[in-house]
């Protein structure tokens, strides 16, 4: 059996049909507001790195104000053209304040996008004043309250056995959190059902 290098997903080949029918409508919308040539291809990519932008910056685990509000932005613009786009707007007729937004974008994305890029760091958390030994047995970690669907475990627990058929060591959940793609507190849990 032959083996893909990337696995099809479904979800997957779903976003990207979106994202094309997306990117024809942005362009679409941008040229029958006066923007025509290479113009017009250039709205549907600064809005869909706009997306990704601020996609990046609310799942880096930083402050995420600035995230969802440039993701909000770029969702609207992406929306609003899809909108325009369906026969609500006779686009032999654009009216001069969609013109108006149109003309507009690349300053609005290139704003969103430097200040996703280049915004302030995050601030680093002070080191941790040394403590005196303990002799007192360490406190074993409450059980996590996380709740882990069933089918998740099993699919986790075929995962696991992978890892151990081929590196013959069990998963460590770092690495069980980037195969699942699944937040830090949902891996410690499916970990803590796999032993």
């Amino acid at each position: 059996m032959i083996r893909l290098p990337v696995r099809l997903d479904a979800v997957l080949v779903q976003a990207l049909i979106a994202a094309a029918l997306s990117f024809a409508h942005l362009h679409d919308l941008a040229s029958a507001a006066g923007q025509d040539g290479w113009k017009a291809w250039a709205y549907p990519v600064s809005v869909d790195l706009l997306l990704v932008a601020a996609w990046r910056r609310l799942s880096s685990g930083g402050s995420k104000a600035a995230g969802w509000c440039w993701f909000l932005v770029a969702l609207t613009a992406s929306l609003g053209a899809n909108v325009a786009t369906a026969g609500l707007l006779d686009l032999d007729a654009v009216p001069a304040w969609l013109r108006i937004l149109v003309a507009g974008w690349p300053a609005v994305a290139f704003l969103g996008g430097t200040l996703l890029a280049h915004g302030a760091p995050e601030q680093p958390e002070p080191a941790a004043a040394p403590t005196e030994p303990s002799t007192a047995a360490p406190e074993t970690a409450p059980p996590s309250t996380t709740a882990v669907p069933p089918a998740l475990v099993a699919h986790a627990r075929k995962v696991a056995d992978d890892h151990r058929a081929r590196t013959g060591t069990p998963i460590d959940t770092a690495t069980l959190r980037a195969r699942l793609g699944v937040p830090l507190p949902l891996a410690e849990a499916i970990a803590a059902q796999l032993t």
